[in-house]
């Protein structure tokens, strides 16, 4: 089980490693040669377009699907899973961005959901509520989340929340990869920062966060290292300190498509390439006259 040094200068357990891996479909290579770490106490997040590739990267971490090229290793033992049960099994958490929660349903009963603990002899065995409301209620203090009523039905929680209770859960039942699938994306302001605070509290408590989003202010503001995805391929791998989120939003758009298509809406509104932001700047105000910002 191989090391390495994290940026706070501490050592960081490789939890879980790609190297080289790839995944296609008959002639179709949806992934190729992608290089990935995870490592414990750290958030790599995997950035990409639609179409990048992050989908399929998430289905072969999980285990819901093969790699056809390369490795996968956890705990530095080369593995092919075969089920999401098998992936979890072995420490491997994710939550996806629908949750798989029941609106409905209290929120204790969500956190169980498919692990319900139980009292009494068989057949009489039946669900051990108090048991299961008091381990929920610690786990999620425990992460910093106070809810003032665990029967509560879960739907009722804003998206932030429930995303929340989500991590809480992963980690409860021993997680020590998590990933995360695009959690902040249907998320407003506010509640993407609550989501932003528990997936630091998750890297905090020593586990392995995989963060994928196509957000780069979002994985910039928890990431440790960043994995950039385009077309299947890697188009960036860096650690925090190599890279600025000006380069980390170029590298996302893609730099030289971003390049041309500054000068072809230049050509089709008349104006000088001079007046439209620089690449990687999209959205900032172009310089007033005299220097000054305008």
């Amino acid at each position: 089980m191989t090391t390495n040094e994290t940026p706070d200068g501490t050592s960081g357990e490789t939890l879980a490693e790609l190297r080289g891996a790839g995944k296609a479909y008959g002639n179709v290579h949806a992934l190729r040669g992608v290089d990935l770490t995870v490592q414990a106490g750290r958030v790599t997040c995997v950035l990409g377009d639609n179409g990048a590739g992050k989908s399929t990267l998430i289905k072969i971490i999980s285990g819901l699907h093969q790699h056809t090229e390369g490795e996968f290793l956890i705990g530095g033992e080369p593995v092919r899973l075969t089920s999401p049960r098998e992936a979890l099994d072995r420490g491997i958490a994710t939550v996806y961005q629908d949750l798989a929660t029941v609106p409905l349903m209290p929120v204790w009963r969500n956190f169980f959901l498919g692990s319900e603990l139980t009292r009494g002899p068989w057949p009489l065995r039946r669900l051990d509520i108090a048991r299961m409301k008091d381990t929920a209620d610690r786990e999620l203090r425990a992460m910093g989340i106070v809810l003032d009523d665990l029967d509560q039905p879960i739907g009722t929680l804003s998206g932030g929340q429930r995303q929340s209770v989500a991590i809480a859960r992963a980690v409860h039942f021993g997680a020590k990869v998590l990933i995360l699938d695009e959690p902040t994306a249907a998320l407003g302001v506010k509640q993407s920062g609550v989501v932003l605070k528990y997936i630091a509290a998750a890297r905090d408590r020593g586990l392995g966060v995989v963060f994928i989003t196509h957000n780069p202010h979002h994985a910039y503001m928890v990431g440790d290292h960043f994995t950039v995805l385009r077309l299947g391929t890697v188009e960036l791998n860096a650690d925090r300190s190599a890279v600025s989120l000006e380069e980390l939003t170029n590298h996302m758009a893609g730099g030289a498509e971003l390049a041309a298509l500054k000068h072809e809406l230049a050509q089709v509104r008349g104006v000088d390439t001079g007046e439209l932001p620089e690449e990687g700047g999209l959205g900032t105000a172009p310089a007033a006259p005299g220097g000054a910002a305008a």
